[in-house]
């Protein structure tokens, strides 16, 4: 059980339209529950909106790439609540495949499944970040051989947000979403 039940409608009128912003047109369930236990605090949901939509939907990094990032981050951080959610819906629109997304749960993501060489540097760079906190100069010359400075930027910023939402959905014992991938057994 969530340590914080997320709200359940009716919504009061500002926290609808919010949450409806928060999730792409047509979406046939309810609002997320993260975003749902965010809104028990409006401020910091409208807040934390700006970051993680811009990086979703503004980004300059391939979809592909952002989200092996994210199902890493969330992999290496034991989110089986975001990894799900991803693992569901953006990770398959974006082009990884069930394979990829399972070997991104394993302890060497970089040889469980058929990866490019930027893809292999963007595994290694979250494993970097994860352990480390830093990056050797040799992933980030990798990296380099990829991206462009601003994407560099971004690249960080990402694994730094999904960090960050994956203490958050793990912090609260947030409950994976119904219709979510399930986090593969190791």
């Amino acid at each position: 059980m969530s340590r914080m039940e997320p709200l359940t409608p009716p919504y009061p009128a500002d926290v609808d339209r919010a949450l409806r912003r928060w999730m792409p047109p047509g979406v046939p369930h309810e609002p997320l529950a993260l975003f749902r236990v965010l809104h028990r605090n409006p401020e910091l949901a409208s807040r934390m909106f700006a970051l993680g939509a811009g990086l979703l939907g503004h980004g300059l990094l391939p979809a592909i790439d952002r989200e092996i990032v994210i199902a890493r981050v969330t992999a290496r951080s034991a989110c089986a609540y975001e990894w799900g959610v991803h693992a569901a819906t953006l990770a398959p629109q974006a082009g990884l495949d069930p394979q990829q997304l399972r070997a991104t749960t394993h302890p060497d993501a970089a040889v469980g499944a058929p990866w490019s060489p930027r893809h292999t540097a963007l595994l290694h760079a979250v494993d970097e970040l994860n352990d480390t906190n830093r990056l050797t100069q040799s992933t980030w010359d990798a990296l380099r051989r990829s991206y462009e400075e601003a994407q560099l930027l971004e690249l960080l910023v990402l694994a730094g947000w999904y960090r960050t939402i994956s203490y958050l959905a793990n912090g609260l014992l947030l409950e994976e979403e119904p219709w979510g991938t399930p986090f593969p057994a190791r």
